[in-house]
């Protein structure tokens, strides 16, 4: 994993707050059957890492929870970025002996710049847990990546695998997240215009967004439908996601931009046109 691509300068995509219907039960997913450590557990809210010492996931059970709902702006899925491909193999291992339990439905793409496993949690949040290829390897056409959907060589995969999952890396984080939004030309303003990042690459409704020359840090699509409704508060799903920048001082100016794009910051909490969720916040010191 290339460091300068999840550090400041760069903005990026640091943590994920996630509303669930039933906090043990996402804990034993989170905690016993993915390998993330538990740095903090209240009565509703568990607050977990890869280091113990940087929060990366932070689940909430909020009164009244509802079941997640169909069709709806919000999450599609997160990216767990493991930091090498041994890391995914033994994972990959991981997933076909102990994932029986949970009844997991298995995906796998390689997509040129990365390779990838994907699956929902209990409550149906789709998770992504990847490895990214050194960006030397990348092929870029002007200011577009190149990115694909091929099969994964899982049995190559597999042979990388030195030894059974020992949980989260400490170097892991937080890769990317992949959004439904409902009027793509809107969420791309909002996002490159107000936010700032750039968009490197496109697909049928679809785009890329990244910082610094990184393949995504933020993917936005409209595959729920165009005008797809916002769903409840209290509907299980991400209740917001942190983007961390270099410093106060870019802060400030990106929630100038946006209140010029009328989207108003409130402590360093917006909404994007789709209602999904962002905290701003600057890098520690």
């Amino acid at each position: 994993m290339e460091n300068n691509f999840f550090e400041s300068p760069t903005m990026h995509v640091s943590d994920i707050t996630i509303q669930v219907a039933n906090l043990q039960r996402s804990l034993d997913f989170y905690h016993t059957f993915l390998g993330f450590q538990v740095m903090e557990e209240t009565e509703n809210q568990a607050i977990l890492s890869a280091d113990g010492k940087k929060a990366l996931i932070i689940l909430e059970q909020p009164e009244g929870v509802l079941p997640k709902q169909g069709k709806t702006t919000g999450l599609y899925h997160f990216a767990i970025l493991l930091p090498q491909r041994a890391d995914l193999a033994a994972f990959l291992k991981h997933l076909l002996q102990a994932g029986k339990a949970y009844s997991l439905q298995l995906g796998a793409a390689d997509h040129i710049v990365s390779e990838a496993l994907y699956f929902s949690d209990p409550d149906g949040n789709g998770i992504e847990v990847a490895r990214d290829r050194l960006s030397k390897s990348w092929k870029w056409i002007d200011e577009s990546v190149q990115m694909s959907t091929d099969p994964l060589d899982a049995d190559g995969l597999l042979a990388e695998a030195a030894g059974d999952w020992q949980g989260m890396p400490v170097e892991t984080r937080i890769g990317h997240v992949h959004l439904h939004v409902n009027d793509l030309p809107a969420a791309k303003e909002f996002y490159i215009k107000g936010i700032g990042f750039q968009e490197v690459t496109g697909f049928p409704g679809a785009s890329f967004l990244s910082d610094n020359g990184y393949h995504h840090h933020i993917a936005i699509n409209t595959w729920n439908g165009e005008g797809a409704p916002i769903p409840d508060l209290q509907v299980v799903g991400m209740q917001f996601f942190t983007i961390t920048y270099p410093n106060k001082e870019e802060i400030d100016k990106v929630v100038q931009r946006l209140a010029a794009l009328g989207y108003p910051a409130d402590e360093g909490m917006v909404k994007d046109p789709a209602g999904n969720h962002i905290f701003l916040t600057a890098a520690a010191k």
